[in-house]
């Protein structure tokens, strides 16, 4: 019988899917131990071969528990994660997405149409995240998971293209593009995994599956009922993420099993960086874009410098002490980064949207006096992107930089007046706040430029 260490010091016994990890159970293991044998394609140090999927007693498996004459879809605890070049190429896609709805948001004249681009971005992310996710949990060397990052791809330009959303024919795209993606992503991983035999894997994939059928039913609903379908389609983005933070409980299956999120390798952590890097990318990429259909004059210039150091500042902010938060979430509850990084960062990137869309408008009109809408995007911006931060840090550490946090408060503080401002300057007084806050000193381990922890001198 098998035990593991339960969190309230007590002992528990383990269910079999917790136990049946990397394609082979416990059992299984044994077996390779008495006989030094290794899983099919890894090779034997002593002979110099690999084990075949067709004889599973020569690689440790039982009967049943063969890769299908192919390389297993989950991924190896001990393989590389680094990501991949089409991982890469994956992301790069989703953030000519989100320029798309940067673009979109500094376009609205009302108050009223930003809660449906906000919905927008929260299902653009979410393909994002659980695509990501996906190749955190499998293999992304192997075909099937390969197909299905260029699936996601292509659900990526269909939302893009479908985002001003004004016609029934614009909704149904993005819907179906949503949809698609998810229950494609579950048909491949729950068929590719039923020919490997691989009962945990299987029933992790089964779980999102049936949530993202549910949620879809609703996604297409609201193609259907146009008054209602901002509501409906609310509800559906609500499910989604809501199921994933209670685990996916699926009928017969139930939840996905925690010890299933101590899998996670540096790999996904790597992940989320990239992409945070690149969408703030979209903060100097949108106003450059505008800066090239306008008049080339010194404010507009001026604007597109406040975008790049505040660009700049948001990375510094974003990467501050980030080997040491990792280093204290793991010694910590295990696999808490993995739950709650996919919340925590949507709220980063909708600071980096809402800042990329004001420096949309700064820079088309750098001069004159500042409207009420710009003053919050230009203000709000850096500041959700800066309790994003906040809220990440205390949610793994249980702390959190007040005091840097508090030097956010100065454009809020001159918020009365700024609307007589010239847009330029009230960036320029932006800037100065997240310059404040990179340079609030720092006590305990700081930060070696944002790229690891700074060891102390002697």
């Amino acid at each position: 019988m098998v035990r593991t260490r339960a969190t309230s010091g007590e002992r528990r016994i383990r269910t079999s899917e917790e136990i049946e990890i990397d394609g082979c159970t416990e059992a299984s293991r044994g077996v390779r131990r008495r006989g030094n044998l290794r899983p099919a394609g890894i090779t034997d140090p002593g002979t110099g071969r690999a084990g075949t999927a067709h004889n599973p007693r020569r690689h440790g498996g039982r009967p049943g528990m063969t890769t299908g004459g192919g390389a297993a879809l989950v991924r190896r605890l001990d393989g590389s994660t680094r990501a991949t070049l089409l991982e890469l190429l994956f992301d790069v896609v989703f953030v000519a997405a989100l320029a798309q709805t940067s673009t979109l948001l500094a376009d609205q004249e009302s108050w009223t149409r930003i809660p449906t681009v906000l919905l927008m971005l929260t299902a653009i992310w979410w393909t994002w995240s659980v695509t990501s996710t996906t190749t955190e949990f499998y293999d992304p060397q192997q075909r099937p998971i390969q197909v299905i990052l260029m699936v996601a791809m292509v659900g990526s330009v269909g939302m893009a293209a479908s985002l001003p959303m004004v016609t029934r024919a614009q909704a149904t795209v993005f819907a179906l593009a949503y949809v698609g993606t998810h229950v494609v992503r579950g048909i491949i991983l729950v068929s590719t995994l039923y020919r490997q035999q691989h009962r945990s894997a299987i029933a992790r994939a089964t779980r999102f599956l049936f949530w993202f059928l549910v949620s879809g039913v609703l996604w297409i609903v609201g193609v259907l009922a146009d008054t209602a379908r901002w509501w409906i389609w609310a509800t559906a983005i609500a499910i989604d993420l809501l199921s994933a933070a209670a685990r996916y409980p699926t009928p017969w299956l139930g939840r996905v099993p925690l010890d299933q999120f101590d899998r996670t390798t540096a790999h996904l952590g790597e992940r989320y960086q990239q992409f945070v890097i690149l969408a703030l990318g979209d903060i100097i990429l949108v106003p450059t874009l505008e800066l090239g259909r306008s008049e080339f004059d010194r404010l507009r210039i001026a604007a597109l410098l406040c975008a790049f150091a505040i660009m700049l500042l948001l990375w510094q902010i974003y990467v501050y002490q980030a080997g040491e938060l990792l280093e204290t979430a793991a010694a910590s509850a295990t696999g808490r980064s993995t739950r709650i990084a996919p919340y925590t960062h949507l709220v980063l990137l909708v600071g980096v949207l809402v800042t990329a869309a004001s420096f949309d408008l700064v820079v088309d009109r750098p001069s004159g006096t500042t409207p009420v809408r710009w003053l919050t995007l230009i203000i709000g911006g850096p500041l959700v992107f800066v309790l994003g931060r906040a809220l990440f840090a205390y949610l793994l550490s249980g702390r959190v930089p007040w005091g840097r946090v508090a030097s956010q408060l100065l454009p809020l503080l001159l918020l009365p007046w700024a609307g007589g401002w010239p847009p330029v300057l009230v960036t320029a007084i932006v800037a100065l706040a997240l310059a404040m806050h990179v340079l609030f000193p720092r006590g305990g381990r700081e930060t070696r430029r944002g790229l690891g922890p700074r060891r102390p001198a002697g």
